[in-house]
């Protein structure tokens, strides 16, 4: 069996999959798969551990017949860049790595809505540029977060993490939109729709999966219904806020701010969001922790195994 690893891995996982795998090849480069990388890696390899940016889509498994490739194990709990169907047709089973990302995701949204309620990346360029002038009463006012209201766009796994942490931690209220009601272990109020609940709170916080059904979720109607006073969290994907849009309400002054860890066009960001004051941006790092990245890296490591083994999948998708 030939398996194929599309980055390098923290020192952990990559002793585990040399121990257990003798056939391994490790690309040595974080840069995304290229096209004609994808369809190397669904000809000659019999597993392909991807992960975000390596877009597995329909044309490129149109480009291979008979893929040799019989799993692709995501690496990440998005899989929004793989076409499961277009690998399920294909004969190809895809796998990812849920739960281990919750709560390091959730700390990284906490981070963002403090940040932003309190210019703290604004503050840092400030001191860092020599020109702060000492303290006064009136320095760098910013939004009070304990005590106000948070809506949860999508009450997942993350999004449950995150309304604990702004329920227990800061006595926040917490509101929410989800395609099913929730069973909850914390006060919550489901609202009517996104419109609604995008007028109601202080910071609207987004914690949804990336796919056709939640591009441009958040656009120039979900911004415009926002308070002036609101600010905009995106901890999922990319794509699920209308990058265009977001720019026009924060130069209007719609909203009073943003904090984002994901892009549109990642690794792209576009210049009219850096050159704003009232915009923290963050370098993807939701699941940056040695220990988040290993147990990621040791799922995706179970869920080949299994399929060596001719064993259930732990965490099929799709």
């Amino acid at each position: 069996m030939k398996v194929w690893i599309a980055r390098p891995m923290t020192a952990s996982v990559e002793a585990r999959a040399r121990e257990a795998f003798a056939d391994l090849e490790i690309r040595e480069t974080n840069a995304v798969m290229s096209e004609a990388e994808m369809v190397r890696a669904l000809s000659e390899f019999d597993v392909v551990v991807p992960t975000l940016g390596d877009r597995f889509t329909a044309e490129i498994f149109a480009k291979v017949a008979q893929p040799r490739c019989k799993l692709l194990a995501n690496f990440g709990v998005g899989y929004n860049h793989i076409d499961v169907a277009a690998a399920h047709a294909a004969g190809v089973q895809v796998t990812n790595t849920p739960g281990a990302v919750t709560d390091a995701t959730a700390d990284i949204a906490m981070t963002l809505i403090l940040m932003s309620a309190r210019r703290a990346g604004e503050g840092e360029r400030l001191v860092r540029a020599g020109t702060w002038e000492g303290w006064h009463p009136t320095q760098m006012l910013g939004l009070h977060a304990t005590g106000k209201t948070v809506g949860i766009v999508g009450m997942g796994r993350i999004g449950q993490a995150i309304a604990r942490r702004c329920h227990f931690g800061f006595g926040m209220d917490v509101q929410y939109v989800a395609r099913s009601p929730k069973t909850l272990d914390f006060p919550a109020t489901r609202a009517e729709d996104l419109a609604a609940l995008a007028g109601a709170v202080d910071f609207l916080v987004v914690a949804v999966p990336g796919g056709a059904d939640t591009t441009h979720l958040i656009n120039a109607q979900i911004l415009a219904a926002m308070k002036p006073t609101g600010h905009l969290i995106n901890i999922a994907r990319g794509e699920v806020v209308e990058e265009s849009a977001l720019i026009a309400a924060l130069e209007t002054g719609s909203i009073a701010g943003a904090g984002l860890d994901v892009y549109e066009f990642e690794p792209k960001v576009p210049q009219a969001l850096m050159d704003r004051e009232n915009v923290t941006l963050l370098p993807h790092l939701g699941t940056a922790t040695e220990e988040v990245r290993s147990d990621m890296g040791h799922m995706a490591l179970d869920n080949v195994a299994a399929f060596l083994a001719d064993l259930e999948l732990p965490n099929p998708v799709g």
